[in-house]
């Protein structure tokens, strides 16, 4: 490898430009050809996505691809795309008890969508912000559901069981982290109330000393 370090980011402008452009003219293939009906978008067969029921894991990366194509071009038929779609089609990632995919799909969407909101980026009423922020909230105890204890500490298991812990679910614990930034906890039975960041640490903590060597 040939590390170059003189290289500034203004050299990357018309790179950028490109890379936006391609982006744009694959987020509107795919919002005019996938039938969502069918499924997410999950692979590529002969140049054409393709879905497979068995999971749903991109559907937040396809509406939330949207909402970034927005924020990074100011073009509004994204956010409209972005938005339109989590409102309609994102509801039921949310209460989802059988995955491990809470930070793919509701980060990306209701997530980036409250951000945006945050930085002035876009106007929201404030139901429509309370909307987002419930939405990430919910979100983040459902995933903490998902629970087995260890001697340790514990995990966040995947869809294959209480036995299976994904390395990749580490990427979704961000879901927990936001709903805890939100002030929110997950209540069990008897009302015990489990912190959500406590979960996400000690889930990262097991994914350190089991499956990273």
């Amino acid at each position: 490898m040939n590390l170059v370090s003189n290289i500034s980011i203004n050299q990357l402008e018309e790179h950028l430009k490109h890379f936006w452009k391609l982006s744009g003219e694959k987020i509107k293939l795919i919002e005019s050809n996938i039938d969502t009906a069918n499924g997410a978008p999950i692979f590529n067969e002969q140049g054409n996505y393709v879905t497979r029921g068995w999971t749903e894991w991109t559907q937040g990366f396809q509406y939330g691809s949207a909402i970034l194509q927005f924020d990074a071009t100011g073009d509004e038929q994204f956010l409209k795309i972005g938005r339109d779609n989590t409102l309609n089609k994102m509801a039921p990632h949310l209460t989802h008890t059988g995955v491990h995919d809470h930070g793919f799909n509701n980060v990306s969407t209701y997530g980036n969508l409250l951000r945006l909101i945050e930085e002035g980026k876009i106007e929201g009423t404030a139901w429509e912000k309370n909307f987002y922020q419930l939405a990430l909230k919910v979100s983040g105890a459902v995933q903490a559901m998902r629970w087995t204890p260890t001697q340790s500490g514990g995990f966040i298991y995947s869809f294959n069981g209480p036995h299976s812990l994904f390395v990749d679910t580490i990427r979704s614990c961000r879901d927990l982290v936001v709903s805890h930034g939100l002030g929110h906890v997950l209540q069990g039975e008897n009302d015990k109330r489990c912190s959500l960041i406590q979960r996400a640490i000690q889930h990262n903590l097991s994914t350190v000393r089991y499956s990273i060597y």
